[in-house]
């Protein structure tokens, strides 16, 4: 028997919208707070008690070729977030379900995939970003390790989204509190107890993803709702990965595409030497607090959207858009000031050689003040991809941000080969890409008068 009572009782489509966006963009915003926390530990960890070559294995390199797999992956399974939350807005039960099974399906495989390219291709894909010879053991160490613990990752992101989806921010935020604080107690233990350097913090990455996936799936096994996850019901649903698929995996082109970028950026860092690394790496992991914040509202934006319009609330759908645009740019501007005036403090925690404080503020001081000008592309591209139309903001994307950077980096930095040079690829494309966006959202929106039902 059906409970349609408990679907109610989980949706978005009813209520004041900002308080509703609210309610479900807070639990994202602490887990974009323990998220960053979670990833910045092991930074910290090896920065204070291993050194500065550590630190840039850690974070720069690694990390950039961590993304590009994972993120791919984490973008097109935003199809199955989609889906899911399209279904569960129109009540249609058995279709989350089947969702529900062909994205844990997806996730598995994909986990498999991404853990032996990783593996064996790792050596190869460092040399090729000039990865510094100093720094070469320490994150062949640690990338190896860590994509030993892929399918753990990537189940844990797709059980998120499977949650997300039906409108519950909170239990994936109880999941990341958990294996955060395992991941920081894990990293002191086996970097300043066992003296287990980089190896140490990825060890401790692997077991505390292993631990958030195991919680994941206890929760959708354990519910009475339609989204209940069976062992033996993982499979691929045909029809549903298509239209997973068709939907996420212009976000993961667009991913990979952003990620290739940052690929090229980190290798033009590398060739700047280990201290700009070391600083690069630790702006990454500031920056990315505004990033992870971001994302929170796109995450909550898109399922908002995703609910609403597969509820045919069109007019929900257009004010919940507005509200969102106005939260984001408004915190985007207090988070950008906040990070201006407090980075030498923040640098601190992650070396205490000057040199390298000094090159990151040079760095956060000229990018904090360019936050803003992204805004507008996460918050209308997530609202378009809600509405299942994720191929053209995809192509804006990869024209306006990807393409545009990868020009510029090629045509002007060797002209003048400095740090700034790199980074102004960021504000530049941001600008024009929000332009694009705009133009383009107000027009789809004209075209939805009529559109067709999912």
């Amino acid at each position: 028997m059906h409970n349609n009572n408990r679907i109610v009782s989980n949706n978005i489509t009813e209520g004041v919208i900002w308080k509703q966006l609210l309610i479900f963009f807070f639990p994202l915003l602490l887990g974009s707070f323990f998220q960053q926390l979670y990833n910045t530990a092991d930074a910290v960890v090896v920065g204070q008690f291993v050194g500065k070559e550590a630190l840039s294995a850690v974070g720069g390199t690694t990390g950039t070729l961590i993304n590009l797999f994972v993120g791919f992956f984490v973008g097109t399974s935003t199809g199955a977030t989609v889906t899911i939350s399209q279904y569960y807005g129109a009540k249609q039960e058995v279709l989350v379900g089947k969702a529900v099974h062909t994205a844990m399906a997806l996730a598995i495989v994909g986990g498999v995939v991404i853990m032996l390219l990783g593996i064996v291709g790792a050596p190869l894909a460092l040399k090729l970003m000039r990865t510094p010879d100093e720094i070469m053991p320490y994150s062949l160490t640690y990338i190896r390790i860590y994509f030993g613990g892929m399918i753990a990752n990537l189940v844990y992101n797709v059980g998120t989204g499977i949650l997300r989806a039906i409108g519950d921010s909170k239990r994936p935020l109880y999941f990341l509190i958990g294996s955060c604080g395992i991941n920081i107690v894990l990293d002191l233990l086996f970097v300043i107890v066992f003296r287990w350097d980089v190896m140490g913090v990825a060890v401790a990455t692997v077991i505390s993803q292993i631990c958030s996936a195991v919680m994941i799936c206890y929760t959708l096994m354990r519910t009475t709702n339609c989204y209940r996850l069976y062992v033996k019901q993982i499979r691929v649903h045909k029809d549903l990965l298509v239209k997973i698929i068709k939907i996420g995996l212009p976000a993961g082109f667009q991913s990979l595409m952003y990620t290739t970028s940052n690929i090229i950026i980190q290798s033009n860092m590398n060739s700047f030497g280990t201290d700009t690394i070391a600083a690069w790496t630790a702006y990454g992991k500031i920056d990315g607090i505004f990033w992870m914040t971001m994302g929170a509202f796109g995450i909550s934006i898109t399922t908002f959207v995703g609910q609403n319009y597969g509820a045919g609330k069109d007019d929900r759908v257009r004010k919940g858009i507005r509200v969102c645009f106005i939260m984001a740019m408004a915190v985007a501007i207090g988070m950008s000031l906040a990070l201006y005036f407090s980075g030498t403090y923040v640098y601190q925690l992650f070396s205490k050689e000057d040199i390298v404080i000094e090159k990151g503020l040079e760095i956060l001081h000229f990018m904090a003040p360019t936050f803003f000008t992204y805004v507008s592309i996460e918050i209308l591209s997530g609202s378009l991809r809600g509405m299942g139309n994720a191929f053209i903001p995809m192509l804006i994307t990869c024209l306006g941000v990807c393409a545009l950077r990868i020009i510029w980096l090629f045509a002007i930095v060797p002209l003048y080969p400095n740090v700034k040079t790199v980074i102004f690829s960021y504000p530049l494309t941001w600008v024009t890409t929000s332009i694009l966006f705009i133009l383009y959202y107000a027009y789809y929106m004209k075209k939805q008068k009529y559109r067709v039902s999912i």
